[in-house]
C-alpha cells in the first residue's frame, strides 16, 4: 500500500498566514479611508465641474480592485498574495459612463 501524503499546512504556515491576515486587514482599514476620501473628492470634483475626474475614476477603480484580493486573502478565499507581494492589480471591470438622469 502506498502511504498517504499529508497536504495539510504545517502549524508555521498557519502562523505566518494568520499575521500577514492581520497586516492585510489593517491595510484594508486605510484603503477604505482613502477609498472614503477619494469619493468626497470626486463628488466635489462633480459638483464644481459637472463631469469627473478620469484619474480618480481609474484609481478609485483600481483601489477596489485591491481591497477585493486583501478581503479574499484575508478571508482564505485565495492564496495569492495581495500588493505588495505582487503587483498592484488592473482595472478589473470597465469603468461605465456616469450619466446622471
Amino acid at each position: 500500500m502506498q502511504a498517504i501524503e499529508d497536504t495539510r499546512p504545517g502549524r508555521k504556515d498557519i502562523l505566518i498566514r494568520g499575521l500577514l491576515a492581520l497586516l492585510f486587514i489593517l491595510i484594508f482599514e486605510v484603503i477604505r479611508l482613502i477609498f472614503q476620501v477619494a469619493v468626497l473628492v470626486q463628488y466635489v470634483f462633480l459638483l464644481v465641474n459637472r463631469r469627473a475626474n478620469e484619474p480618480l475614476r481609474r484609481f478609485s477603480n483600481r483601489l477596489a480592485a485591491y481591497a477585493y484580493r486583501v478581503m479574499r486573502h484575508a478571508g482564505l478565499g485565495a492564496n495569492a498574495r495581495p500588493f505588495p507581494f505582487t503587483d498592484f492589480p488592473p482595472e478589473e471591470d470597465p469603468l461605465e459612463n456616469p450619466e446622471f438622469p
